[in-house]
């Protein structure tokens, strides 16, 4: 069974391009679990608007699982926590248009 996500992130103030640095590399990563991006969208960041949404898909829970354990995404976390100020993830169900 598939895992599908809606993941918005915002930056810390004035860090958007070291969000967008950060989520290059653990994006990444993403095929080595069977899980690949199916949407990037970066907005202005302003109102409390997210600065990056993503939609991700993982072949499967393990799949999902392995990438939050993978080592080389927990050693990046002292990165993640300078840039990103706030991460909300939603499991969703894809709606063809």
């Amino acid at each position: 069974m598939s895992v599908r996500l809606c993941c918005l992130l915002w930056a810390r103030p004035g860090a958007a391009g070291a969000l967008a640095a950060y989520e290059d590399k653990v994006l990444a990563l993403l095929g080595e679990h069977d899980g690949r991006l199916l949407q990037r969208a970066r907005t202005d960041g302003a109102e409390d608007r997210p600065d990056e949404i993503q939609l991700i898909e993982f072949a499967s829970q393990a799949g999902y699982d392995g990438f939050m354990a993978d080592e080389r995404r927990t050693a990046l976390a002292a990165e993640r926590d300078a840039a990103v100020a706030r991460t909300d993830l939603y499991p969703v169900d894809l709606v063809e248009p």
